[in-house]
């Protein structure tokens, strides 16, 4: 009879260990997951942002040589 009581109360604490293990690694998945989204997003932020870089580059490359072009 004790035996059966000691192996009931030991399989709920293992029960409640296994759910708190359980619990930690959804937690630290959902943490990864955003993570990595949030990298990708400043990925995405950075590369539009040197887009507009070349395109606005491109654009004072083109008025520099039209002034040039003027005074020749």
């Amino acid at each position: 009879m004790t035996t059966q009581t000691y192996t009931r109360s030991t399989e709920m604490h293992l029960l409640h260990e296994d759910l708190a293990r359980a619990h930690c690694r959804s937690s630290l998945k959902d943490a990864e997951q955003n993570r990595r989204f949030r990298l990708a997003q400043q990925i995405e932020r950075a590369q539009k942002q040197a887009e507009r870089a070349g395109r606005r580059a491109e654009r004072a490359s083109a008025r520099a040589r039209l002034a040039l072009a003027r005074l020749v």
